[in-house]
Parts: C-alpha cells; sequence; structure tokens
C-alpha cells in the first residue's frame, strides 16, 4: 500500500510533467519568482521569464513539454500584448503622427531588408526566396518590451506611438510577403492569388472598423450594469478578431492590434474596464509568453559545429543593427533625443512570434533548413534580452528627463490635487466615481473624499448608519478601478454647509456633485443648497449631470463666456477638459469669442494635451438659447460659469443650471465654475444662509418674480371666474 502510493507520487513528478494542475502551479511559481529575484540584481523582469523559460523548457531539463496547454496559453498572451498595445495607442496623438509611423514602419521594413538580403545571397549563400524570406524576418519585431514602457507610464510619448504604428505596418507587409514566398514556393502566385488576399483582407478592416464598433456601442449602452460581461465581451471581440485575420491569410497577431484600435474609444484608460484587462494580461497571460518564448530556445544548437555558430551570430549581428539603422534614421528624420532613439530601438529589436512564424513555414515548406532554424531560435533569445535591457535604460532615462509625453502643469494646477464627492443619490454615484477618476491627477497621493451628509434631527443617528453602509457599497465600487477612496460621514444642521466644511477639512481642490433638483418657494428664501455651496467655498465646483452612458457621446461641446481665461481657476478647468477628452477619445468642439480661443489654444499646446480641439467664435452672450444650433443630442455638454461678481460673471448665467436642464434634456453635462480668489475669511463661519450681499440680492429678486408668477396665475384664474360668472 505504502510502496503504490509513494509510486503514484513519484509518477506525478515525472518529466516532462503531463498533471494539469502541477504544470499551471508550477508556471505561477515562475511568474511570482523569476521577476523578483531578478530585479535584485538589476535585470528586467521580463528576461527572467524567458530564462525561465530555457531552464525548464524541453532544451533545458525538460521539465514541461511544448503541450497544447502552454501553446494556448503562449497565443493567448501573444494576442494579449497585441490587443493592449492597440487599446493603449493614444488615437489623437496617433492621428497627429501617423505619417511619422509611416516613415518609421518604412526605415524599420526596408533597412534590415536591404542589409539582410545581400548577407543571405552573397555572405550565407542562400539562394534567393530563402534570402528573402530571412531578411524579410528581420524586418518584423514583437512588441515584447511593451509591458516596460507601460510600467514607467511612457506608453504615449510620441517615440512609443510610432514604434506601435511601425509595428502593425511592418508585420503587415512581412507577412504579406511570407505568404507571396509561400504561394511561389507552392506554384500558386498567380492573379486568383491577389485578387483572394485583397479582397479577403478589404473585408476583415471592413468587419473591425464598420461592424465591431457598431455592436461595441450598443453592448456597453444596453449591459452598462453587467461589469463582468464587459470583460467577456472584450476577450470575445479579440480572439474573433485574431481568428479571422488568420481567414483572411494575414497572421493572428494583426487581428488582436485591429480588435484593440476597433475597441480603443470605447474603453477608457483609467477605467474599471481597462484595469482588469490590463491585470489579467500583465499577471497570467503575457507571462505564460515569455516563458513559452524561452522553451523554444535550443542552447544544443552552440554545439552543433561552427556553422551553426557562424549562422546564429550573423542572423543576430544583422537583426539588431538593422533595426539600430532604422532607429537612428527615425531619430535624425524627426529629431528625437537619445533616449527616444534608444526607446525605439528596444521596442523594434526583439524578434519573437512573427519572427517565428516565418521561419517555422520557412521551414516547413523546405525554403530554409535546420541551421538556420536554430540560429533564428538563438536570434530570438539574443534580441529579447538586448530589447528588455535596452528598453529598460531608454525609459529611465526619459522619465528622468522629463521627456514623458504627459500633461505639464503651471503653478496653479496643483499635482496633490484632491477632489471631494459628496453623494446624495446612490444612482447616480458610479458615473460620478468614474468621472472622478478620468480627471484626477494620476500623480496625486490624495484619494478621493466620497462624502455624505446627514441632517442633524432626531434620525440623524439611524442615518448616519444608513449612510456609512451606503458609502461601503461605493468603495466596493471604486477598489474595481483600482482608485483609492477616503469614506467621509458627516452630521451637520445644512447639507450645505456640511459639505462646506469638509471641503476644508479635507483641502479639497474641487468638489463634484450631482446636477441641482428642482427647488421650492422656501429653499429659495433661505437659499439652494448649490448656490450656498458656491458662496461658502471659493474651490473649483464641478455639477454633473450623466443620463446615459460616457460610451454614448460623440463629442465634447465647451461652452467657454468671455473673459474666462482671466479667472483663477482657468488652467485647472481646461486641464481637466482636456484630460477627460483624452480619456475618452472624443474631439472637442469649441464656442467661445476670438479672445478665449487664443488663450485655449495656447494652453493646449504648451501643455501637450493631445486633444483634437475646433472652434466656433461666438460673440452675442445675451442670448444663450440661440446656442442650441451648435449643440447635438450626442454631446458630452460642458458650460464654463462663474460665481456673481466674477469678471467673466454675465447677468444670463442667472439660474444657469435650470437653463441648461431645460434646454439639454438629452445631453450629458457637466457645469463647472471655476476656483476664485479667496473671500473674507468672515464668509467660512456663515453657516445659515451664506448670504452675500450680490447673493441675496439676487435670491430676493428671484423670490420676486416667483411671486410676482403666482399672483399673476391667481389674478388670471379670477379674472376666468368673474367672466364665466
Amino acid at each position: 500500500m505504502n510502496k503504490s502510493f509513494f509510486e503514484h507520487i513519484a509518477h506525478a513528478f515525472d518529466t516532462p510533467l503531463t498533471n494539469a494542475v502541477l504544470i499551471f502551479s508550477l508556471i505561477l511559481f515562475i511568474i511570482l519568482l523569476a521577476p523578483m529575484l531578478l530585479r535584485k540584481i538589476k535585470i528586467p523582469g521580463i528576461i527572467g521569464l524567458i530564462l525561465s523559460g530555457v531552464l525548464i523548457g524541453p532544451h533545458g531539463l525538460n521539465i514541461l513539454a511544448q503541450s497544447d496547454a502552454v501553446k494556448l496559453f503562449s497565443t493567448i498572451g501573444l494576442l494579449y500584448i497585441m490587443f493592449i498595445a492597440g487599446l493603449e495607442l493614444d488615437m489623437n496623438e496617433f492621428r497627429k503622427t501617423r505619417h511619422k509611423s509611416i516613415v518609421f514602419g518604412i526605415y524599420t521594413f526596408l533597412v534590415p531588408i536591404m542589409i539582410g538580403y545581400p548577407v543571405c545571397y552573397y555572405l550565407l549563400g542562400f539562394d534567393v526566396w530563402a534570402s528573402i524570406l530571412v531578411s524579410s524576418m528581420f524586418a518584423t519585431h514583437t512588441l515584447v518590451a511593451y509591458p516596460v514602457v507601460n510600467s514607467y507610464g511612457i506608453s504615449k510619448n510620441q517615440a512609443v506611438a510610432i514604434t506601435i504604428g511601425g509595428t502593425i505596418l511592418t508585420d503587415t507587409a512581412v507577412l504579406i510577403i511570407l505568404a507571396v514566398i509561400v504561394g511561389s514556393s507552392q506554384g500558386h502566385l498567380d492573379q486568383q492569388f491577389w485578387m483572394r488576399l485583397a479582397l479577403s483582407f478589404a473585408i476583415f478592416l471592413g468587419i473591425m472598423f464598420g461592424i465591431v464598433p457598431r455592436i461595441a456601442k450598443w453592448f456597453f449602452q444596453k449591459v452598462e450594469s453587467e461589469k463582468t460581461s464587459h470583460y467577456i465581451f472584450v476577450l470575445l471581440i479579440v480572439f474573433f478578431a485574431a481568428f479571422m485575420a488568420e481567414i483572411a491569410g494575414l497572421e493572428p497577431i494583426i487581428g488582436a492590434f485591429v480588435a484593440g484600435l476597433a475597441l480603443n474609444k470605447f474603453i477608457p484608460h483609467s477605467s474599471a474596464l481597462m484595469n482588469r484587462i490590463e491585470f489579467i494580461g500583465n499577471a497570467i497571460f503575457i507571462p505564460f509568453f515569455l516563458i513559452s518564448v524561452g522553451m523554444i530556445v535550443d542552447i544544443n544548437v552552440l554545439f552543433k559545429g561552427p556553422e551553426a555558430l557562424i549562422v546564429a551570430g550573423t542572423l543576430t549581428l544583422v537583426a539588431v543593427c538593422g533595426k539600430w539603422i532604422a532607429a537612428w534614421f527615425t531619430q535624425h528624420t524627426f529629431k528625437y533625443s537619445t533616449a527616444q532613439r534608444q526607446v525605439i530601438f528596444g521596442l523594434s529589436s526583439a524578434h519573437a512570434a512573427a519572427t517565428l512564424a516565418i521561419v517555422m513555414v520557412g521551414y516547413e515548406n523546405e525554403i530554409i533548413d535546420e541551421a538556420v532554424l536554430n540560429g533564428t531560435i538563438l536570434l530570438i533569445l539574443v534580441t529579447c534580452i538586448i530589447a528588455s535591457i535596452a528598453t529598460e535604460n531608454a525609459s529611465k532615462k526619459v522619465v528622468l528627463s522629463g521627456e514623458q509625453d504627459v500633461i505639464v502643469e503651471e503653478k496653479d494646477v496643483i499635482r496633490d490635487e484632491h477632489l471631494l464627492v459628496p453623494i446624495a443619490n446612490l444612482n447616480n454615484m458610479e458615473m460620478l466615481l468614474d468621472f472622478a477618476t478620468m480627471i484626477k491627477n494620476k500623480k496625486s497621493p490624495h484619494p478621493v473624499t466620497i462624502l455624505s451628509v446627514v441632517p442633524n434631527n432626531e434620525l440623524a443617528e439611524a442615518n448616519l448608519k444608513k449612510a456609512r453602509k451606503n458609502l461601503d457599497s461605493t468603495a466596493k465600487y471604486a477598489s474595481g478601478s483600482e482608485i483609492e477612496v477616503n469614506m467621509m460621514a458627516t452630521i451637520d444642521y445644512n447639507i450645505a454647509g456640511g459639505i462646506s466644511r469638509a471641503s476644508r477639512e479635507v483641502l479639497a481642490d474641487s468638489i463634484l456633485l450631482g446636477w441641482p433638483s428642482q427647488t421650492g418657494i422656501i429653499e429659495k428664501m433661505v437659499g439652494e443648497k448649490t448656490e450656498s455651496i458656491l458662496n461658502r467655498t471659493d474651490i473649483n465646483i464641478f455639477m454633473c449631470h450623466f443620463g446615459k452612458p460616457f460610451i454614448s457621446d460623440n463629442r465634447i461641446t465647451l461652452i467657454c463666456p468671455p473673459m474666462a481665461e482671466d479667472e483663477k481657476g482657468f488652467s485647472y478647468w481646461l486641464n481637466k477638459v482636456g484630460q477627460l477628452a483624452v480619456e475618452l477619445t472624443l474631439p472637442i468642439q469649441g464656442i467661445a469669442n476670438h479672445r478665449s480661443m487664443e488663450a485655449i489654444k495656447n494652453y493646449l499646446k504648451k501643455n501637450k494635451i493631445n486633444c483634437t480641439i475646433k472652434f466656433v467664435e461666438w460673440n452675442d452672450w445675451d442670448e444663450l438659447a440661440n446656442l442650441t444650433a451648435y449643440v447635438k443630442d450626442n454631446d458630452l455638454l460642458i458650460f464654463i460659469s462663474a460665481r456673481v461678481g466674477e469678471v467673466s460673471y454675465h447677468r444670463a448665467f442667472n439660474g444657469i443650471p435650470k437653463k441648461l436642464a431645460r434646454q439639454y434634456t438629452r445631453n450629458n453635462r457637466i457645469l463647472i465654475y471655476p476656483s476664485r480668489r479667496p473671500t473674507s475669511v468672515f464668509d467660512n463661519y456663515d453657516e445659515v444662509s451664506a448670504m452675500s450681499a450680490n447673493g441675496g440680492y439676487t435670491r430676493l429678486q428671484r423670490v420676486g418674480k416667483s411671486l410676482g408668477s403666482v399672483l399673476t396665475m391667481k389674478n388670471k384664474k379670477f379674472s376666468n371666474v368673474k367672466r364665466e360668472k
């Protein structure tokens, strides 16, 4: 009994391992341990995963074989890398740099081929088709080092953007060449081949950019509450796109990248869904792929005579030199820094997936021999190590030199900003918190403070417990986005007083409020809640109405009154509007006078905020109702107002929340009151009505109008009754 038990245990550890649970446990152990150990000796974690694959692979200790399960997870990891690269591509920046991406794509495609073909044909003695295939293999690159630039927060740097754009161009071109070479070797290179390839490619692009975005928009709108379904839907699109690309005669990696581009505008970069996509990819799938790359490498090729070493050394040298020269040409063409050139070289020098696909197809079709296959596998190991080290060092230099493509903030835009979000209605909580996540400064160490103010009455204690319970559900939602939140529940005789007091306690820079509700005559007499908050505080106020998902919005319409650029909070709110446009990948339509237009343009340009903006010049600010001609139902409306007495305040702004709610009922809308210079210190202690002289006079005017309208209605009714009699 004991003997059979121990034999059973020993059999479970026979190599290569066959138990699926044990294989998965070993892979997870490597993913956990390898990066941690090698990071101690300043070696990038990616290299640790690749070397671990070499060690445990069939050509190392033979602990793991290239089983179907390993190949499946490896394929998923590769597709994930390409998908995230497409998803995180800043489309506004990509549109601006698409010409540069094309130029880089030409450089990184032609230079390695022009160097590689003579070397293969004349130096190594390959025939024509083998020389073309191997030299085209030099032109490919896999974004193995992309997680490095992502971890350093420079994924939106222009050098990264053009490298990603060039990847899709050069890999597509090389894979088309591969299809041509294979077709030629099989005698299928005829007119029908070209027509089939062109037609299938056109149909693929038509489906991905014509049909998939419509389906995605419908799905995210209709299935808003099912957050798990969103992630499953995204994975479905990725693998379906990879399959369609394969059917079209392309490599699956092209399909995954195109899926990322197609879904780019529907998944904000700071959203909970994006967090889930990146977390699962970086934790499981991408490390699996890197380990599988190492498992392919056969170190024994070094000991198979001088021919294998010569071929491997020559192929590796040509591959590295070709990519470095292409990066050097790109640097001097676009006047990039040395650090940016190194980023381009690091990202584009790794040969893995596409290279392996090409060489395997060539080997199976007997275009190349085993020596080239072994040399290419060694090339994959060396270039992945070089790419990881080069990208790591270059990313550090980019960050240290301040060349990362982020918003450069002025002194009045506080880096350690603190946002306060008072919650009155739990139904609006999720979108308000999503909005806070998108506009919050990523460098700020402060959490977002979620506030609930309970009226101080006989039910105060019970209501406070209920409020804290509601805040717990808010915290649970916030954890999905990995946004740090601070829960705060307080009791106050006056809701507005509680909010303004809390904003001073946490030193808030902005308050994000829900849209003000309808008020009765009593509230008008003692002061409306939102107006009381405005009068009690000097900080930025964002009043938000989000009646539908952000995915429904096609653009941002920004209405900016004259002299708004002279307000203290101008740079702050414009910074946030630009950040929101980048997050949602939406163009901006600005409505302003000429002076304000120029101020907005200059600020966006100076601070490198990559949003697309077009202006409509407007000077008739007495007639705000006429602006409806420029606002569509699917616009996210942002209106810049001002407190009474500020330089950009206009009498037409009186009662602006009600006017906007009445005229733009179908729109998501944000009403912004910029921060102002501090008022009298005694205003902070006005906890009853918060009436300044101007505010009191304005409020009395409104009460008079309300009473007048009521009396007029009664007089009309009395006259009608009198006539009937």
